[in-house]
């Protein structure tokens, strides 16, 4: 990161994770998909350190996040729904092992195209999979059911990982057409998900040496964290006011920029 005066660093770090945290609570997630490319480019973090500094800030969003929408989808209600949470980390927690584990391994060049991939997937994600506001029929009953959420918390686990996100994106579209859950339920339930997973992705890197920028950039870490849980919440309260037919393609088309600036990285 390029050294700055302390005073203008906090502010850098705290407004970028307010604005990043505010986009991503406009549509119901924390955001970390948008503060990756900020961390590679304006705050000049090689990749696999703004991985680990985003999958760090991850935790901290989604840790807050959860006992935060218990007033609206009660723990007793997500506890009724275990069943459809083991089934998801079945996959994810492995996903998550592995997918931190293939980062690491990486060469710096090699994980910028990855990570610009999987940005123009999440872009399309955006676009495509978060157009359902009511709760559904499942796509898929009985052992189908099973096996297809192991697989897909299992893919949601590696991009997870490499990413350095809670997964939200994925999940809540896996949620909503898999199991049938309403959008809101299906939040909660994503975090409920995100949470071991994110955690378990956390301590697979915190084997790799690259792990110390963590400890170099705490106060920072500390910082954008913070900020990015301000602007989910102003976020959150603005859901809704900004009809979703114009904001998720501008904000797969940021994303679509930002994958472009990740791929042509040095």
């Amino acid at each position: 990161m390029v050294p700055a005066a302390p005073t203008s660093a906090g502010l850098a770090a705290f407004g970028g994770g307010a604005i990043i945290g505010t986009l991503g609570g406009l549509i119901g997630l924390g955001g970390a998909e948008f503060r990756l490319p900020l961390l590679i480019g304006p705050f000049r973090f090689h990749a696999l350190e703004a991985v680990i500094l985003n999958k760090a800030m991850s935790l901290v969003v989604v840790a807050t996040a959860l006992p935060f929408r218990a007033r609206s989808v009660p723990f007793d209600v997500l506890v009724s729904h275990w069943s459809i949470v083991a089934n998801l980390l079945a996959g994810s927690l492995f996903g998550a092992w592995f997918g931190a584990g293939y980062a690491t391994r990486l060469k710096s060049s090699s994980l910028y195209r990855v990570i610009a991939v999987l940005l123009v997937g999440i872009s399309l994600v955006l676009l495509l999979g978060h157009g359902a506001d009511e709760q559904a029929q499942p796509l898929l009953t009985g052992p189908a059911q099973v096996i297809t959420g192991i697989g897909a918390g299992l893919v949601i686990g590696v991009v997870a990982s490499i990413l350095g996100v809670a997964g939200g994106e994925l999940l809540i579209p896996t949620l909503v057409l898999l199991f049938g859950a309403d959008i809101k339920l299906a939040g909660s339930l994503s975090l409920a998900v995100s949470l071991p997973t994110v955690f378990v992705g956390f301590t697979r890197y915190s084997r790799d040496r690259s792990f110390s920028v963590l400890g170099r950039n705490l106060r920072f870490v500390v910082t954008m964290a913070a900020g990015s849980i301000a602007g989910a919440f102003v976020g959150g309260r603005l859901l809704g006011v900004v009809p979703h037919g114009l904001l998720l393609p501008l904000l797969s088309a940021i994303l679509l920029a930002s994958a472009v600036k990740v791929w042509r990285h040095r």
